[in-house]
């Protein structure tokens, strides 16, 4: 800031040197110097700086005598004796000058007759004369704004602000004038000739005032928006957290978001799900910078949160990207299309330029599942990131980020059936770019998107060596296969952004890929016996989404109201493929070495103790090309979005949606939001709306043959793609969309130092897609135990309320900061829709567990953070709710619990207590260049409650509350050059 200021003042002087007139000492009285020489001293020693009209001072002197050694305010209140002029204190060390008085208010005024007076003055001159009017433009901290440009509504005759911010041009005494800049709010303001105006234009950069998602008014402030909206500003937040991913900082930043790392779930493990108000992960629509991001190929299916969804892999963008994230915790499928049932998460990119940014990260978790202190540590995790930005022409830029990530495995006691239980080890690295390019006044091009690349390696359930699937002479103490993993991630955004006659236009096109490849490794194919390669390649599948779409927005002033209309369109195309992978991966073979199919043999085929050998990789048996799939489908959308300021205290906005999918037909949705201003530091808002969400290509069309572990015991299963005619003969039909209803209720304080919000939701879905149970498949003939499939199954209904509390004190040399958050959630299932089949086979009470499991009863997060001087330090206490999950001993026989199913429910019943975890920060700047921080995540190495060997994960835990890995131990540099 300081650089930034004596650039300006540089450039102000060197103005000031060519064009103020030179005068000889002679003419002069002894002591006395150009007005412009007396500022620019004051300015450099009391590191303030003036805004003024240079021909406003152009030939005033001023006698020097009187202002050696004086205070700043003293130097301020002599000026204003000595000269005629006002000097107007904006804050942030910057001064305006302009004359005191106006000589006759109903004449033109010359250049040197500009006013002080900053309210709108009444002029009295005939309608349709010509005015000449004055003013300054100022950013929202107080930066004169240079090239900002006014231009008349109805002629478009304008100008543009000079190097000082300042203007002046005639316009037609009854006409409004349009004021805009590149990156901030357009104004639409009505001027006249006897005031001096300051203007005031709010940064699109700022994060409590302007917002993205959830209103497409440029002008609304955040405490006025009708829906809850959270802002986490990264570069603030990550000094108190040790978090390396998105997914994991919006964990402890965000109570109603919930994503713990997964393990034993195979692709789960490589990308973790997450959750709002435990609503599905793909029932939350990504966005970055207000457009929509693809998802990703891969859907959850064993043994995690999520299942049978799709998601978003948000830890394939940098952090060291992100500017801020805004989660607009409502429905928003009227606004945004389908996935915001739960809300929207927009990702805002960085913007700054002329700044390079440096992060390295290096930090280990304590192995010791027990002891609060280490006795031996793993995971260890290194972090490097880096952001450069640079100017492009005027008021451009381009800003570059690049992460490298690299995390080990976490090892943590597991069952008898499995060995190996902890976290996948990640290699990650990416690139994004965000920028933007002016091509005219109020035109720009702007782009942004990505590349990253991630390598991952999960071990899978352990192979034990008497057993069908083990071959001795290859593993004569059996196995733990690894399940790895090769991710591209990639996106490009492309737009222009132009402003026509007070319409903002934004045409923009987005690509998106995501493309998973497993590649087993540690394995084997125990049809092959002892020939058996160990690693294989076993295909995957790929997700491409290319969104096009055109936004109009303006705000309308009228007498006594404002509205803002918001209209668009928008044309997706998805495309899924699952590409297969080497025979030897999915196949089976013969005890001639040849693949087995429908001719063979029952004789031929390959046995273990009288037990026909499971073909393909273990581990993860490889896509065949039986499973290769290559749809796609095209939808099309029309919205309209208003909002309507009725007065300064009531506003409401609407908005409709109505969209049409190639392959399952149309939907029409609305929303209904208002706020009431009670009073000055009161407001209370509420919204009503309907959403959907579309079946995914991925729930349509997935489909493979996987080995089931039922507790210890393994079992071939075959997940049915939904149009299969196999799904149609258990009477399962096709998918149509989810849909739902939202209303919330809420209320936002704002007293000084204290901020709070208080919302209270209500979401009912209906129409749910889930992942069925798994039916007997011995009957088909199909080579395997059981089936399952994805299908419209349950209805659901989930209440809730969000809490945020915020105080902040500053004092002479410390700020301490107070926050409090919370998330109380409650989800039923209303409705089971099995049909004619067995409901506890279809959805049964384990499978129900599972989903009401991902919407936690509570979570709430406690912090409290103080900086004196250059210490920050911060310390932060999460608990999280009891979790309750039935596990695999609910697939036992009766006869082992006296016969009895509630014996036998309270056996398998596996019960997490709530638990309180504590984070601990200490940040340092060195120097204005160099910051050093430490910390620990989850200091006391809390774990959730131990369980037994029946879990989904083959550990002594689930993936639940905190999560399996306890304390992690961090240092982080950070460096920034300006």
């Amino acid at each position: 800031m300081i650089l930034k200021s004596i650039f300006i003042k540089s450039l102000v002087f060197l103005f000031l040197a060519f064009t103020i007139q030179r005068t000889t000492a002679q003419e002069r009285k002894k002591n006395e110097v150009p007005l412009a020489v007396l500022l620019d001293k004051i300015s450099n020693d009391h590191q303030i700086f003036f805004t003024y009209n240079a021909n406003l001072i152009l030939n005033k002197y001023i006698q020097t005598k009187g202002f050696t050694d004086l205070s700043l305010k003293a130097s301020i209140s002599l000026l204003e004796k000595l000269t005629p002029f006002l000097f107007d204190d904006l804050g942030n060390s910057y001064y305006v000058i302009y004359l005191k008085k106006v000589r006759n208010k109903n004449k033109v005024l010359s250049k040197e007759k500009a006013t002080s007076s900053n309210s709108v003055g009444i002029d009295t001159l005939f309608k349709g004369a010509i005015i000449t009017v004055r003013g300054i433009v100022l950013s929202s901290d107080n930066t004169p704004l240079i090239g900002a440009t006014l231009q008349e509504k109805e002629s478009l005759a304008g100008t543009t602000t000079n190097l000082d911010g300042t203007f002046e041009f005639e316009i037609q005494k009854e006409n409004k004038v349009v004021v805009s800049f590149l990156a901030h709010n357009t104004k639409i303001l009505k001027l006249n000739s006897d005031t001096f105006h300051t203007i005031v234009l709010i940064s699109g950069q700022e994060l409590d005032e302007v917002q993205v998602v959830g209103s497409r008014n440029k002008n609304r402030a955040a405490n006025d928006t009708p829906v809850a909206i959270d802002f986490i500003e990264v570069a603030g937040t990550a000094s108190e957290s040790s978090q390396v991913e998105i997914n994991q900082f919006l964990q402890y930043a965000i109570p109603s978001f919930n994503a713990s790392k997964q393990s034993g779930a195979d692709g789960a493990d490589h990308i973790d799900p997450a959750t709002i108000r435990g609503l599905g992960p793909d029932q939350t629509l990504v966005l970055v910078n207000g457009k929509r991001r693809h998802q990703t190929s891969l859907i959850n299916l064993y043994g995690t949160r999520g299942r049978g969804n799709s998601g978003t892999d948000l830890n394939a963008i940098p952090i060291s990207a992100i500017k801020r994230i805004e989660l607009l915790r409502d429905g928003a499928s009227a606004q945004y299309g389908s996935d915001a049932i739960a809300g929207v998460l927009n990702i805002v990119l960085k913007d700054t330029d002329n700044e390079l940014s440096v992060t390295s990260t290096l930090g280990f978790n304590n192995a010791d599942s027990e002891a609060v202190f280490p006795n031996s540590v793993d995971g260890f995790t290194y972090k490097f990131g880096l952001n450069y930005g640079a100017k492009i022409n005027k008021g451009g830029f381009i800003n570059f980020s690049s992460e490298i990530l690299s995390s080990a495995h976490t090892l943590r006691p597991g069952s008898s059936a499995r060995e190996k239980f902890g976290q996948a080890a990640v290699k990650n690295a990416s690139i994004f770019l965000n920028a933007e390019i002016p091509v005219h006044t109020n035109t720009k091009l702007y782009a942004n998107g990505g590349f990253n690349i991630k390598n991952t390696a999960a071990f899978a359930f352990t192979r034990k060596p008497n057993s069908k699937r083990n071959v001795k002479e290859i593993y004569p103490t059996g196995f733990n296969p690894l399940i790895t993993s090769n991710i591209i991630d990639n996106s490009l955004s492309l737009g222009v952004l132009t402003y026509f006659k007070g319409w903002s236009i934004d045409l923009n096109n987005a690509v998106g890929r995501n493309n998973f490849q497993y590649f087993i490794k540690n394995t084997l194919n125990a049809t092959l016996k002892e020939n058996s390669p160990t690693e294989f390649d076993a295909g995957g599948h790929q997700l491409i989404q290319n969104t096009t779409s055109i936004d109009f927005s303006k705000y309308f002033t009228e007498k006594t109201f404002g509205f803002n209309i918001a209209l668009g369109s928008e044309y997706r195309f998805d495309s899924y493929k699952i590409f297969s992978g080497e025979e030897a991966s999915y196949g089976a073979y013969d005890v001639n070495g040849d693949v087995v199919d429908s001719k063979t043999p029952v004789s031929d085929y390959s046995t273990y103790n009288g037990q026909i050998v499971p073909g393909g990789s273990q581990g993860f048996p490889g896509y065949s090309p039986e499973n290769e799939v290559d749809r796609n489908r095209s939808n099309f959308s029309i919205y309209v979005d208003t909002e309507i300021d009725f007065s300064k205290k009531f506003m409401m906005g609407a908005a409709a949606r109505f969209e049409y999918y190639s392959d399952f037909g149309s939907t029409l949705n609305y929303k209904l939001a208002a706020r009431y201003r009670l009073s000055k530091k009161l407001n209370v808002r509420s919204s009503f709306s309907t959403g959907f969400r579309a079946p995914s290509l991925v729930q349509v069309y997935y489909n493979l043959t996987f080995t089931n572990f039922i507790g210890d015991n393994p079992s071939e299963s075959l997940l049915v793609a939904n149009n299969s005619p196999i799904a149609r003969r258990f009477g399962i039909e096709n998918l149509k969309e989810e849909k739902a209803r939202n209303f919330s209720f809420g209320f936002v304080a704002k007293m000084g130092a204290f901020n709070a919000t208080l919302d209270a939701y209500y979401v009912a879905v209906k129409d749910r897609i889930i992942l069925s149970g798994n039916f007997d498949a011995s009957g088909l003939d199909i080579g395997v135990d059981n089936v399952q499939f994805f299908a419209n199954g349950v209805d659901t209904k989930t209440t809730g309320l969000d809490l945020v509390l915020n105080w902040n004190k500053k004092m002479e040399h410390s700020e301490l900061t107070l926050n409090l958050s919370g998330n109380i959630n409650y989800m039923s299932i209303t409705e089971i829709k099995n049909k004619n089949l067995d409901e506890e086979t279809f959805f049964g009470e384990r499978d129900r567990q599972f989903l009401l499991a991902s919407a936690p009863k509570n979570k709430f997060n406690f912090g409290v953070h103080y900086q004196y001087k250059k210490l920050k330090t911060s310390l932060n206490f999460t608990r999280f709710s009891s979790v309750q999950l039935i596990d695999w001993q609910i697939a036992e026989d009766l006869s082992r619990f006296n016969n009895s199913e509630m014996e036998r429910l309270e056996a398998a019943t596996d019960f997490y207590a709530p638990k309180i975890t504590t984070d601990l920060h200490f940040s340092y700047q060195l120097n204005p260049t160099i910051n050093l921080q430490i910390g620990a995540n989850n200091l006391l190495n809390i774990y959730p409650t131990k369980q037994y060997s029946y879990t989904d994960s083959g550990g002594l835990w689930d993936a639940t509350q905190m999560g399996t890995n306890g304390s992690f131990y961090y240092t982080k540099l950070n460096i920034k050059l300006q």
